[in-house]
């Protein structure tokens, strides 16, 4: 039985209804899956960003804390530095007070007298030299002849050696300083520094790290005490 066009027309359509519906499912279900890559993606996107800020933060964070720590530990070595110094400055006025003390000594002539012969005989001592040439201050030669004679004979008796002692009187040692005796060998060469500032240096040296003691307490950094 032949269709008729009605037929035909109703079969059209219905394939064509058919067609389109397939068509819709097919793009409902291209923008389903679309929307779920987007929405994957978009979290993909947003992770990584939101890892890459955390990092940035915690960088910053570390970077803050180890600029704190370089400005701390610069507050504490500054701070420890002028606490050094002031303990220096403190040390250099001590010093200079004693230096000043040593001056009125040289006022006292039976007191720097009796000094006078026991820097001499230190002199003679340490050198351990038949002949020797002493320098002093100007103002102290008959003081310093003295001594030198006064000593020779107690010097012969302690080394059982004679001993030949000789008053530079051409170049004598600075007035301005304290007072005390230079005392050297025959050539020159060899010199013992007797007089009241080298004495009191080597003191200072000596006993510096009992006077910081005495002054600033014990050091809380040394392990060990001597």
């Amino acid at each position: 039985m032949a269709l008729t066009d009605a037929d035909v027309q109703k079969q059209i359509k219905h394939m064509m209804a058919f067609i389109e519906q397939e068509a819709n499912e097919k793009v409902e279900e291209i923008d389903a899956k679309a929307e779920e890559e987007f929405n994957i993606e978009k979290g993909r996107l947003v992770q990584t960003q939101r890892v890459k800020i955390m990092e940035y933060y915690e960088k910053k964070e570390k970077q803050i804390e180890q600029h704190k720590k370089i400005q701390m530990s610069n507050l504490k070595n500054q701070a420890r530095l002028k606490v050094l110094k002031a303990r220096d400055d403190m040390i250099t006025d001590l010093l200079s007070e004693a230096r000043q003390r040593l001056a009125e000594i040289a006022k006292n002539p039976a007191q720097y007298s009796t000094l006078l012969e026991g820097l001499v005989l230190q002199g003679f001592y340490q050198l351990l030299e038949p002949k020797v040439t002493i320098r002093c201050r100007q103002q102290d030669l008959e003081m310093v002849q003295g001594a030198v004679n006064k000593n020779i004979p107690i010097y012969k008796q302690a080394v059982k050696s004679n001993i030949v002692v000789k008053i530079d009187q051409e170049r004598f040692l600075p007035s301005e300083i304290c007072g005390g005796v230079e005392v050297y060998n025959d050539n020159g060469k060899i010199k013992v520094s007797n007089t009241l500032e080298s004495r009191l240096e080597l003191m200072a040296q000596q006993m510096m790290p009992e006077i910081r003691v005495k002054l600033f307490g014990p050091n809380q950094n040394r392990k060990f005490m001597d």
